[in-house]
């Protein structure tokens, strides 16, 4: 019956997008379908899994670290953790899905996708690789920046129960719970139309969980990773940030686009050569190498920016509650009914001095 009742919310999400975007759509809805129903057709419960002797034990032991963080996310981050995260899904691919991105050749204005329910949102998800890539080239036709990226996991927004996935389950035990406090944010709090909002919003929670969590134990080691870790992002993020700038001020000016073409490929030059002395400051840690290697373009940095682009603001609204997560929710799920406009900024408000 639990299947079957997935299975009919899945059919009449398809059937509603038909009626609003087109038929045309409904290729892309159909690989959306087909995926979902392939991963939940493959979910383990994890109690099974567990009780299970041919489980592998470096596998149980990531499952029990699983059920140990669902825990602290909801008796200390106060999360709506629900039936999330009770099933495992072995995926055999290196992704749960990509996710695409497309800019104008001279603009940060990022392409939007609306969908049924949940709005509008500033990227496309793929289950297929091979969907992703052919529409990407599309648009590339038409004169987009376009990037395309793995990701480890996903968020249904509570409409299912979401599985942990073999693309995510072996991560370092710090990373294994900051990407389930982030998902589970989203289930917390999630606004139609503006993705900067939610996945700020989802790494702030994220970042203050983490410190939380960190702190609840008895791991000095991995305590120093993370903060590792955490500058590292940090000035990796800033470099992004400076970049788009530069990159903002040529596109504003009254140049060709042959020579906004030169010049823009002038910018992404230095920013690669800062990062190479960037990883020589780090020791020659390479955690962002894969993400260089590809070639640089507008929608590269707005994948990065919109992620993290009001973070530093929700971090310090948090601080003016106290670092009590009940207000601070209280106040963002506020904040999430004023129009977009006026959300941006009362943001404004808390930027870091």
């Amino acid at each position: 019956m639990r299947l079957k009742s997935i299975g009919y919310k899945i059919i009449f999400g398809v059937v509603l997008a038909a009626i609003l975007t087109g038929c045309e759509s409904i290729i892309y809805y159909n690989q959306l379908i087909s995926g979902q129903i392939t991963i939940f057709s493959k979910k383990q419960p994890i109690h099974e899994l567990l009780d299970n002797p041919d489980t592998p034990e470096k596998l149980k032991k990531k499952l029990r670290l699983v059920m140990d963080i669902r825990t602290f996310a909801k008796d200390e981050l106060f999360l709506p953790v629900k039936d999330q995260y009770l099933s495992f899904v072995k995926l055999e691919r290196p992704f749960a899905a990509w996710n695409m991105w497309a800019t104008p050749e001279f603009s940060f204005e990022p392409k939007t996708w609306c969908y049924p329910i949940i709005g509008c949102a500033l990227y496309r998800g793929y289950f297929s690789k091979k969907d992703a890539l052919d529409y990407g080239r599309q648009l590339e036709a038409q004169g987009y920046d376009v990037y395309i990226g793995g990701v480890a996991a996903y968020s249904t927004l509570g409409w299912l129960d979401d599985p942990v996935f073999s693309t995510f389950v072996y991560r370092s035990d710090i990373h294994l719970a900051a990407l389930i406090f982030h998902e589970l944010s989203h289930h917390l709090l999630y606004v139609a139309d503006d993705t900067t909002f939610n996945e700020s919003f989802a790494i702030a929670v994220e970042q203050e969980g983490l410190r939380r969590w960190l702190a609840s134990g008895d791991n000095p080691g991995a305590s120093e990773d993370y903060k590792m870790d955490y500058r590292r992002r940090r000035q990796f993020i800033e470099m992004v940030t400076k970049y788009r700038k530069d990159l903002e001020s040529l596109y504003a000016e009254n140049l060709s686009a042959q020579e906004k073409r030169q010049s823009k490929a002038a910018v992404f030059e230095k920013f690669e050569d800062e990062y190479r002395l960037l990883k020589q400051h780090w020791g020659g840690y390479s955690g962002y190498d894969l993400w260089m290697s590809r070639k640089m373009n507008n929608a590269k940095l707005i994948s990065v920016s919109t992620y993290h682009d009001l973070v530093p603001e929700f971090l310090e609204l948090l601080k003016t509650c106290n670092n009590d997560l009940k207000v601070f929710y209280k106040k963002c799920r506020a904040l999430s009914e004023r129009p977009k406009e006026e959300r941006l900024v009362y943001l404004e408000k808390f930027q870091p001095k």
